[in-house]
């Protein structure tokens, strides 16, 4: 997220959220707060980093894309 008055400043982050809630919290009903957390982490570790796709990043999954950015320097 950037600064004020910026107005894309939190694009990247409402569209994170909107692809959690869609796809990981508004799919289960969590018992406890430890459930939700350990679902959520498990989520963004497997699916989204690992799995998922990012247009903004030429197609590739975050994991990918941190590789090979540390390859090259």
């Amino acid at each position: 997220m950037t600064q004020t008055g910026n107005p894309r400043e939190n694009a990247f982050a409402e569209s994170f959220f909107k692809t959690l809630k869609v796809e990981e919290v508004y799919l289960k009903e969590y018992e406890t707060f430890e459930e939700a957390y350990h679902n959520i982490k498990q989520f963004t570790d497997e699916v989204y980093n690992a799995k998922r796709l990012h247009s903004s990043i030429g197609y590739k999954n975050p994991n990918e894309m941190e590789a090979e950015v540390l390859n090259i320097r």
